[in-house]
C-alpha cells in the first residue's frame, strides 16, 4: 500500500518491498502515538516524492509489525533503517532533518 509515494510495509510485503529489492530502501519504524514520528512524518513524504524512481521510501508502523520491529532490534522509535540489496547498511535513531536523510540515501546509491 502506498501513502502518496510513501510504501506502507508489513510481513506480507516487507520481502518484496526490502529484502528482494536492489534499490536502496529507507524504512522508518514508527508508531502514530509518537511525538518525534508525527514531527518527521512530512519530511518522509518529501523524500518518497524526490526520490520517486531512485531509492524507495517506506514506513513501518511497529504497533502493527512487531516481528518485524524485533527482527530489527527496534527499541526506540522513530528508527530509520538503510537496505542496500536487502541488507540493513545503516541504522539512525531520533528524528533527523532532511538534509541527513537526503546524504544518508544519496551516500549508498
Amino acid at each position: 500500500m502506498k501513502n502518496g509515494k510513501v510504501i506502507t510495509l508489513t510481513r506480507e510485503n516487507f520481502d518484496e518491498e526490502v529484502i528482494n529489492s536492489s534499490d536502496v530502501v529507507l524504512v522508518d519504524f514508527w508508531a502514530p502515538w509518537c511525538g518525534p514520528c508525527r514531527a518527521i512524518g512530512p519530511i518522509i513524504d518529501e523524500l518518497a516524492e524526490e526520490y520517486d524512481g531512485k531509492a524507495k521510501i517506506a514506513k513501518l508502523n511497529v504497533d502493527d509489525e512487531g516481528e518485524l520491529a524485533a527482527k530489527y532490534k527496534i527499541m526506540s522509535i522513530p528508527t530509520i533503517i538503510i537496505f542496500k540489496n536487502g541488507e540493513a547498511v545503516e541504522k539512525l535513531l531520533g528524528a533527523r532533518s532532511k538534509s541527513d536523510l537526503s546524504q544518508l540515501i544519496d551516500k549508498h546509491m
